[in-house]
């Protein structure tokens, strides 16, 4: 245990406390403060350039817009900085596992899931369908477009 006075300066002037303070250090793998040191660029791997199908199929997937070459940049920015993972040095250090790593889950082997055989039943339902599956509308694009609910919304007016 220490005490507060044995804290660096910059941490005593937040407190203000009268009277010392009692710090324990629950875990000795975190350090007490942030620990910032420069990254040298040269040890990173080259700088990722993303070509504009990359960028297509991240919109796509994503429902975000980086069609301005600011949004690329920033997007570039991004996986430089998660490139720095590349320095951790990682000598020495277990890997992790899980609490179900061991686990065997032979039991739910008996449990077949089935489909009730009532695909088509379930299928009259849906408003559009592709090959015996429910289509979804992408983000917030409706599947109808503008006009034809406006035809229908006047439509339900005049009744």
């Amino acid at each position: 245990m220490k005490v507060l006075s044995e804290i660096s300066r910059p941490l005593l002037r937040h407190l203000r406390v009268g009277r010392p303070v009692i710090i324990r250090c629950l875990n000795t793998k975190i350090p007490r403060y942030p620990v910032t040191t420069p990254v040298d660029e040269r040890k990173l791997p080259p700088r990722t350039r993303i070509d504009q199908k990359t960028v297509e199929t991240l919109e796509r997937l994503s429902l975000v817009d980086f069609g301005t070459e600011k949004g690329i940049e920033t997007l570039e920015d991004a996986i430089r900085f998660a490139d720095q993972i590349h320095l951790v040095d990682t000598t020495g250090v277990e890997p992790m596992f899980s609490v179900l790593q061991d686990s065997h889950f032979g039991d739910r082997m008996d449990d077949l899931v089935t489909d009730g055989n009532c695909r088509k039943e379930v299928l009259v339902n849906a408003a559009v369908t592709e090959e015996e599956y429910f289509v979804a509308p992408p983000g917030n694009i409706p599947l109808t477009p503008r006009e034809k609910l406006r035809e229908e919304e006047e439509l339900a007016e005049q009744l």
